[in-house]
């Protein structure tokens, strides 16, 4: 492998097939992959993903393993029963912070506990459209001044057992309607009103010290014609100008239909993550389809 495509493979975070590392995912990971997401098709129970973990950092201590654990309907570690945690609304309806670090410290230690590095989560999204089709409960509400105290005390839980957070998705969908693995949401809204309403709790999340903010699939018109994703204003002139974040920017999956509809049909898939590094990510996030190996070659 190529220094190039070294390089490259340190920026990945793909998901794969089944419950125990497959022998082409070693042997990317001891080359220098950067890391993956585990799905519900990964987990069996707490035991396995911690065996499936210590076998993935066999092939490198360092790798990245990350996992969707936002509480209530979003849940990989309980994907058999229902997580046994209040979700997000529920939280934000009891207003009470405290009781939102206690929930995701116990998260956060229990994910430690099974090898997992990275939460991509919470949402830092509002529930504001009665037509938004993917965020609803996963919110801590509609109100950014009731909602960021809760995404501040998500962060500060989860990250006091060593798990990196992640805000997502900047700019935030709340008021988008239409769902981004499909199509490609346009928010309705101006620059002001962003920053008064949707980019709130994402700063109550940096100035918590959340280590990553995931970027939407989501166009922001005056922002220009890209979604945040792939757009150099969103990600470097907005979230890291504006709001001051130094963390890891990750994207959300590059194969959603928001950008594989939209961009991947003329440029394929590796020049959506050339043109997703270009606008300030860090990490790409692949594979909420099974990945397999020739799926990295053609994104390197």
């Amino acid at each position: 492998m190529s220094s190039p495509e070294k390089l490259a493979e340190a920026v990945l975070l793909p998901g794969f097939a089944g419950t125990t590392a497959p022998d082409w995912l070693r042997r990317r990971i001891a080359a220098g992959l950067g890391g993956v997401v585990l799905f519900g098709r990964n987990v069996v129970d707490d035991e396995q993903v911690a065996a499936l973990t210590a076998q993935l950092r066999g092939g490198r201590d360092g790798v990245v393993v990350g996992i969707d654990e936002e509480g209530g309907d979003v849940t990989r570690l309980d994907v058999n029963t229902g997580s046994f945690v209040p979700g997000p609304l529920a939280l934000g309806a009891a207003d009470d912070p405290e009781l939102t670090t206690a929930v995701a410290a116990a998260l956060g230690e229990r994910l430690a506990a099974c090898g997992v590095t990275l939460d991509l989560a919470p949402c830092a999204d509002l529930t504001l459209a009665a037509e938004d089709p993917i965020i609803g409960v996963r919110a801590f509400g509609s109100d950014p001044a009731k909602a960021s105290p809760h995404v501040a005390a998500f962060v500060t839980g989860l990250q006091k057992y060593g798990v990196a957070a992640c805000a997502k998705h900047f700019p935030g969908h709340g008021a988008a309607t239409e769902d981004s693995h499909v199509a490609l949401p346009v928010l309705p809204r101006t620059p002001y009103e962003l920053r008064e309403i949707e980019l709130v709790p994402f700063a109550a999340a940096i100035e918590a010290g959340v280590r990553s903010v995931m970027s939407g699939h989501l166009v922001v018109k005056a922002w220009g014609e890209e979604p945040a994703t792939l757009n150099r204003v969103a990600l470097t002139d907005v979230l890291r100008g504006e709001l001051g974040f130094t963390g890891a920017v990750i994207t959300d999956a590059l194969e959603m239909g928001a950008v594989s509809g939209e961009y991947g049909k003329h440029d394929g898939l590796g020049r959506s993550a050339v043109r997703a590094l270009a606008a300030g990510a860090d990490a790409l996030c692949l594979g909420g389809a099974a990945f397999e190996a020739e799926h990295l070659d053609a994104c390197v």
